[in-house]
């Protein structure tokens, strides 16, 4: 993989954000780094957002007060965001006594209002998940992919698929004979079955809600070029900041908790020298006894693996 020329600390992660850092690790909330961030400065936000479930990093709240601590946010990610630039907001369900609330319908509204055009609601279809025993068990969440403007960037070849008949050819017309499908792939469709990181992923660390490498770097590739900011305010284990900086964009991200900051400031390390460990798409969950990182914690962490 070709790196572009490291930009100002761009073997190290940088604290605060510096216009020409490669990678940036925000002690604190995610507003606080959007807010210091320059106008017009980022290309993608890509981000998965606490789901209200009362997680170690969270507090659990009624819906409706959920959603308003979000409003500030989608401002300054307004503020910030280049135009024909992005947002992929990743969530899954909220649960309360039994009734489940897919949450991408309750942001769906807040980011129309704030003037964001949906182009793809892609369905990740993640295989792993907890078992449930009065309904079927859940296996997919929900990436809505908004734009600002409609001249947005799209680099649909970064991002195509093998062909399911790559030797299909036209029967009829003036291309009869000729191969019928692209020669680059097909384009991906809107649902990307990529397995989740349970137990025996190799990119497994610990985190309670650590999602793939291959989720992020799709739309990494097909939404920015080298050399694009890339920022997600809830980094947790910087999963996203790693998609973006092993393919040359640079990367800034927020994280409140001191041991998960230690963990994504280390995995973005490996990822700015190349070294990062990640399932490469279509290949095989490792084995749980070749796992790095299974059983490991964020201090102060408690509770059972999945």
């Amino acid at each position: 993989m070709t790196m572009p020329p490291l930009f100002a600390g761009g073997e190290s992660v940088q604290d605060a954000y510096l216009p020409l850092a490669l990678a940036t690790l925000f002690p604190g909330d995610g507003l606080s780094l959007l807010c210091s961030l320059p106008d017009r400065s980022v290309r993608l936000l890509l981000t998965s957002p606490p789901y209200n479930v009362g997680k170690a990093y969270e507090r659990r709240s009624s819906l409706d007060a959920y959603l308003e601590a979000f409003v500030p946010l989608i401002r300054e990610t307004l503020r910030v965001l280049v135009l024909g630039g992005s947002v992929c907001w990743q969530v899954g369900s909220y649960v309360n006594a039994g009734e489940v609330v897919p949450l991408d319908l309750l942001f769906y509204p807040l980011f129309r209002s704030a003037g964001l055009t949906l182009r793809n609601r892609v369905v990740w279809s993640r295989e792993g998940g907890l078992h449930a025993s009065r309904r079927f068990s859940g296996r997919h969440e929900a990436v809505l992919w908004f734009t600002l403007g409609d001249d947005y960037l799209f680099n649909l070849d970064a991002v195509r698929v093998p062909q399911k008949y790559p030797g299909k050819r036209a029967y009829k017309g003036a291309k009869l004979g000729e191969y019928s499908g692209h020669p680059g792939g097909k384009n991906p469709s809107d649902v990307w079955d990529i397995p989740a990181v349970g137990a025996n992923h190799p990119e497994r660390t610990g985190h309670p809600a650590q999602f793939p490498v291959e989720l992020p770097e799709r739309f990494v590739l097909s939404l920015t070029n080298p050399g694009d900011l890339v920022v997600d305010p809830f980094l947790g284990s910087g999963t996203t900041a790693c998609a973006a900086l092993l393919h040359g964009r640079r990367a800034a991200g927020a994280e409140i908790l001191p041991g998960y900051r230690d963990l994504a400031r280390r995995r973005m390390t490996e990822a700015l020298h190349g070294v990062l460990r990640v399932r490469e798409s279509g290949t095989a969950v490792a084995d749980p006894q070749d796992s790095p990182g299974r059983g490991e914690r964020a201090p102060g962490e408690t509770g059972p693996l999945f």
